[in-house]
């Protein structure tokens, strides 16, 4: 639907936009320092009738809107014929967004191409490893291997960049939206061999890699290496492995192509895109966020209640992470130097409101819960709190996804608990570019996920992601944040650094572990650790592969109990291991725990070795969330001792600090600012009252704020 037309006279269609207006004081990019924090969402006028349109208007100024995005489903709005362009109608959104203070993160809309597009150019519609080529009666309808899509895609941001440029009320560059369609056709196939010989430079090389001698696959002309397409039997693991990296890096192309046009032509705008959570995403964040001006991520808890707090914190904490490790590399790729940025920019770009998604229904958000999920993303470092969508829709595949102003309206428990988030977040401005303090990092691999997510695995249900969750969740009940770091990269200068599952294990991981370790670190490593090298090749001479001497074992061979089956252990507060177990042999490493009953009776479970002036411990089985916190708690020492539930995040910046605190319990707690790390003067941004006797009511909030001299 057509937008109102902004007051004056109409421009006509391409005609270029009047001279630069300055840029509205409301919201500040990511590339300021300080500034307010961006609060909002999705915003779709086109769905609505004029009379929302003008009520949406109030409605953001009462709930404290600072930024909007746009246009990400418009592009047959915005180019209804190849080539040709109407703009009036986004032209009325932009201007009616400046003339109410809320600025806008403008999308490329390409992650949906229009009708007429995929009717002119059927090649670019996705085909599945079946050989299927689907049909455009959805969303994310595309190859980005595709010529004419990608020619398409960079044409439509040049045309949005040259029409708004100078537009007031653009603060930030949304390209497509959650890269991931997956396409196994001729033009990906043509691009894989491309990524192949770039990757490998012959075929002796490729076949090594794959271990194409098993089976009689080797590949004797570059024209037989195909996606993984369906096959009579298992694909080979290497071919798999190497083809959802190729996706990475096919998606990072197209996405790098349209933000190089767009920061030619506004080269004081931030580009991003926003990550979505998922093993169906074949993205690696770690070699995206060198290229983004910030990380922008899609978070929707999928277990209601406390979990989806823990679930939330997991998330964000990753997300800065991505952040920061791209900040560290951004400088080579041209983006702004650091010092125009925060150090670790990154958003929360979408989230529901008012319910969480759980097993295929919809679980209403407690009281408190919305305000409770938009401020923890704040506390590890979000430079907001924007939401999935501004209106609920009332049509659409989508008509029952919940809404900043829901089915019922403005008069709602939603509406109304978005305001209060709204006010709250005005308050926090000055936290916007503080350091979040972490006391404990995790390494996380999307490429150990996609490799133990295989079929040539000694047991189903493999999952490094979960481990690194299940890890995160246990530091977080204990009062611990987390920083997450990339295997290869140098870990954080944290106490403890926990390795889960990490399948694929390069030597320079291997190296950058033991140098933790060496120099007095806590290493605490787990079962599918150091097994095979990064083409996915099992590290042979006994298992953990390239960790065993870090970690003083040798393990002679797997015992995964059968489905549901547990194994007692020698220490009660350890419970029973469970969905793994192997035959451990000490090399250095003395046994802490040990398996009680089964083929391993008798076997080290849990072993510690010193190495250099650390200590290295390593878990060859599953255990429970209240083993492994038992285990994390003995290598490491307790956490703060909080009631669990009770989340406390610290930021810090020169002369000042705050302390977020996160109650998700059912009773009040007390909190003293000593507790939170903070002097005694701390005040409580929420009541904007003193600290002191502060008592944090069930399912509440405060933020603490001191000057550290």
């Amino acid at each position: 639907m057509r937008g109102p037309e902004p007051s004056g006279p109409q421009r006509p269609e391409g005609a270029p936009r009047p001279a630069p207006r300055p840029r509205s004081e409301g919201a500040a990019g990511p590339a300021s320092g300080g500034g307010p924090l961006w609060f909002g969402g999705d915003y779709t006028p086109e769905q609505w009738p004029e009379d929302a349109q003008a009520e949406d208007a109030a409605l953001m100024r009462r709930a404290g809107v600072t930024l909007a995005t746009v246009g990400v489903f418009a592009w047959p709005l915005i180019e209804p014929a190849e080539g040709r362009y109407t703009f009036a109608w986004l032209d009325g959104v932009l201007d009616r967004l400046h003339r109410n203070g809320v600025r806008a993160a403008l999308a490329t809309p390409t992650a949906s191409p229009p009708l007429w597009f995929s009717a002119a150019y059927p090649d670019t519609l996705p085909v599945t490893a079946d050989g299927v080529r689907i049909t455009p009666g959805s969303r994310d309808a595309y190859c980005v291997c595709a010529p004419a899509y990608a020619e398409a895609s960079v044409r439509v941001a040049a045309a949005l960049a040259d029409r708004y440029a100078d537009h007031p009320a653009l603060a930030l560059w949304h390209v497509h939206n959650e890269y991931g369609t997956w396409c196994h056709c001729d033009h990906v196939a043509r691009a894989f061999r491309d990524w192949l010989r770039d990757r490998y430079g012959g075929l002796d090389a490729l076949n090594d890699a794959w271990t194409t001698a098993f089976w009689g696959r080797r590949v004797t002309d570059w024209a037989q290496v195909l996606p993984p397409r369906t096959t009579q039997y298992r694909s080979d693991p290497g071919h798999v492995l190497d083809f959802r990296r190729f996706l990475s890096d096919a998606m990072l192309g197209a996405y790098r192509a349209q933000r190089d046009v767009l920061r030619a032509r506004t080269p004081g705008v931030p580009v991003t895109t926003n990550f979505a959570f998922g093993d169906w995403v074949p993205v690696d964040p770690w070699r995206w966020a060198p290229h983004l001006d910030l990380v922008a991520v899609d978070h929707y808890p999928d277990r209601p209640g406390r979990a989806a707090a823990e679930q939330t914190a997991f998330a964000a904490d990753l997300a800065r992470s991505w952040a920061r490790a791209g900040a560290a590399a951004r400088a080579p790729d041209g983006a702004a130097p650091a010092a125009d940025r925060p150090a670790h920019p990154w958003v929360v770009m979408e989230q529901a409101a008012g319910v969480v998604y759980t097993g295929g229904r919809v679980v209403p958000k407690a009281p408190g819960e919305l305000v409770r999920h938009g401020l923890g993303h704040v506390a590890r470092g979000s430079l907001g709190a924007l939401f999935f969508q501004w209106r609920e829709s009332r049509g659409g595949a989508e008509q029952w996804i919940s809404g900043m102003v829901p089915h019922a309206g403005p008069g709602s428990a939603v509406f109304r608990e978005v305001c209060d988030l709204g006010a709250l977040l005005a308050r926090l401005g000055g936290a916007r570019d503080a350091e979040v303090a972490a006391d404990a990092a995790v390494v996380w691999d999307p490429e150990c996920q996609w490799a133990l997510g295989l079929p040539s695995l000694p047991a189903p249900g493999l999952d490094h992601t979960g481990a690194a969750a299940q890890a995160h969740r246990v530091l977080w009940r204990s009062g611990r944040t987390v920083e997450f770091t990339a295997p290869d990269a140098v870990p954080p200068r944290v106490p403890l650094l926990v390795v889960p599952a990490l399948y694929l294990t390069s030597d320079t991981a291997a190296e950058r572990l033991a140098a933790h370790t060496e120099a007095g670190g806590t290493l605490v490593v787990t079962h599918l650790s150091g097994l095979a090298d990064p083409r996915g090749t099992v590290r042979t001479g006994g298992y953990p592969g390239a960790l065993r001497g870090l970690l003083g074992v040798r393990v002679e061979r797997f015992h995964p109990p059968a489905p549901g089956e547990e194994v007692p252990l020698s220490e009660p507060g350890y419970g029973t291991g469970r969905r793994w177990g192997e035959h451990v042999h000490t090399t250095g490493a003395e046994a802490v725990v040990r398996y009680t009953g089964g083929p391993l009776a008798g076997c080290p479970a849990v072993t510690r070795h010193r190495f250099g002036t650390g200590i290295a411990w390593y878990l060859s089985t599953g255990l429970s969330d209240a083993g492994l916190a038992r285990l994390l708690a003995d290598a490491a020492g307790p956490g703060p001792g909080r009631p669990p539930g009770l989340e406390v995040v610290r930021r810090r910046a020169p002369g000042e600090a705050w302390a977020f605190v996160l109650n998700h319990t059912e009773a009040a707690h007390p909190v003293a600012a000593a507790d939170a790390g903070l002097p005694p003067d701390a005040v409580d941004l929420v009541t904007g009252r003193p600290a002191t006797g502060l008592r944090v009511p069930a399912g509440g909030w405060a933020v603490l704020h001191a000057r550290t001299g």
